[in-house]
C-alpha cells in the first residue's frame, strides 16, 4: 500500500518509519526542498493548493493523510474526489479555525474559556470589556508554537495589537486558573472502533512543548475520553486525533484538538504497545486498530533549535534519540529523545539528565 502525506515535516517522517515495516511505502507532497521526510520516500515538491501535482499524488498512491492542520481544507476536499482522504475535510475544516472549533466543544456540551470572535480593533476592546484581562488574542488560523498569539495583561497590551497580529480574524480567550495542561491521544478506525492513550501532562515554555509524561490512572482519563469521543463521533473521524485541556477544578476545559498525530505523544514510539503513529496509519488504512497501553513509564523530552551531541544523549540509559534531520534553527522543533523506564523515579531522573543536556 503506497501511502500520500501531504506535508513533509518530522510527522510525516515518522509516519513512514512506521508505517515501513507495514509494507507500506510514502510519498509527500510539500513544497520545501528540504523537506525531512522525503528521505523516507517519494517528495513531490509543490504548493499545498497545485491541482496538477495534488492530481498526480492521487493517481499514484492508495490513500491520503496529512500531517499538519496548516493543509487548507480545499486541498483535501480537492484530493477526496480523486482518492480516500483521513481525517476528513471537515474534520480539517473545524480543527484548523478556532472559532469552528470552540464553537463545536459548545455544541457537544464540553467546557472551554470564555471566548469570542475579533473581527476588527474595536470588537477586540469590547470583547476585553466582557471577558476581562488577563487573556490571549490568537489568530483563528495558522498560529501554532505560540506564533500568531499575544497575551494581553493589561489595556496597554490590548492597544494596537488586532493590527500587530496582521488584522486577520482573531479568537479571544480568557485566561483560565489551570493547576495543569493535560493531553489525550486518540484513534479512531474506519469501523469506528476507537481507543485512546493515557492522558500526558505537558510542559510548555513560550508556547512550544518542552516535555510530556505519561500518566498513570489519572483520575481524570474517563472525563477526557467522554470529551474526545463526542468529537470523534460527531465528525466520524479517521485517524489520530489529539485534544488539549486544561485541568481547572477538580474537571477539564477543552484548549484545542489537532487532527493528526501530536508532539505529546511522541513517547508512545518506545512507550506504548503500538505507537500512535502506527495506529494512525492502521485507522486510515482499514487495519485493526493496535493497544494502546503504556509499556513501563515514559515521557519525551523535545530539542528546540538544536540537538545534544549523539553521543550525550545516547549515554543516558532508558533514552531513545530521535533526530529529525532539520537544520538547527531557535525555536525549531529538530528532534526528541523518548524515556522508558520501570519505575517514576527513574523517570523523573533520567528527565534531569535529558534536559541537562540542553
Amino acid at each position: 500500500m503506497k501511502i500520500g502525506v501531504i506535508g513533509g515535516g518530522q510527522l510525516g517522517r515518522m509516519l513512514a518509519l512506521a508505517g515501513t515495516p507495514l509494507g507500506m511505502s510514502f510519498a509527500f507532497l510539500d513544497p520545501a526542498p528540504d523537506a525531512c521526510a522525503a528521505a523516507l520516500g517519494e517528495h513531490l515538491r509543490a504548493d499545498y493548493n497545485d491541482q496538477a501535482h495534488l492530481r498526480q499524488l492521487a493517481d499514484e498512491v492508495d490513500l491520503v493523510t496529512f500531517e499538519f492542520e496548516s493543509v487548507p481544507a480545499e486541498t483535501v476536499a480537492f484530493l477526496s474526489q480523486f482518492v480516500p482522504v483521513f481525517p476528513s475535510a471537515e474534520s480539517l475544516r473545524v480543527a484548523r479555525d478556532r472559532l469552528f472549533e470552540k464553537t463545536l466543544f459548545q455544541n457537544l456540551s464540553i467546557p472551554t474559556p470564555a471566548f469570542a470572535d475579533i473581527q476588527s480593533q474595536a470588537g477586540l476592546e469590547a470583547a476585553v470589556a466582557n471577558i476581562g484581562l488577563p487573556a490571549v488574542l490568537k489568530t483563528r488560523t495558522l498560529g501554532y508554537d505560540g506564533k500568531g498569539q499575544k497575551v494581553l495583561r493589561s489595556g496597554a497590551d490590548v492597544e494596537g495589537t488586532f493590527a500587530e497580529l496582521g488584522s486577520v480574524p482573531c479568537l479571544l480567550e480568557g485566561f483560565v486558573p489551570f493547576t495543569g495542561e493535560v493531553s489525550l491521544v486518540a484513534v479512531r478506525g474506519r469501523d469506528g472502533e476507537t481507543r485512546f492513550y493515557p492522558l500526558v501532562h505537558n510542559t510548555h515554555e513560550n508556547g512550544i512543548l518542552r516535555l510530556s509524561v505519561a500518566s498513570d490512572a489519572h483520575p481524570l482519563q474517563a472525563l477526557a475520553e467522554e470529551y474526545a469521543g463526542r468529537v470523534l463521533e460527531h465528525l466520524g473521524y479517521v485517524g489520530v486525533l489529539a485534544f488539549e485541556f486544561f485541568e481547572v477544578d477538580g474537571g477539564l476545559k477543552a484548549n484545542e484538538i489537532a487532527p493528526r498525530v501530536h508532539n505529546s505523544g511522541h513517547w508512545t514510539i518506545e512507550g506504548a504497545e503500538c505507537s500512535q503513529f502506527e495506529n494512525h496509519l492502521r485507522a486510515v488504512a482499514g487495519l485493526p486498530l493496535g493497544s494502546t497501553a503504556k509499556v513501563g513509564e515514559s515521557a519525551m523530552v523535545n530539542f528546540i533549535g538544536e540537538v545534544p551531541p549523539v553521543a550525550q544523549v545516547a549515554a543516558v540509559a532508558d533514552c531513545h534519540l530521535h533526530h529529525y534531520g532539520k537544520a538547527f534553527k531557535a525555536g525549531r522543533k529538530v528532534g526528541h529523545a523518548t524515556l522508558r523506564c520501570s519505575d517514576s523515579d527513574t523517570l523523573k531522573k533520567r528527565i534531569v539528565q535529558v534536559q541537562a543536556l540542553v
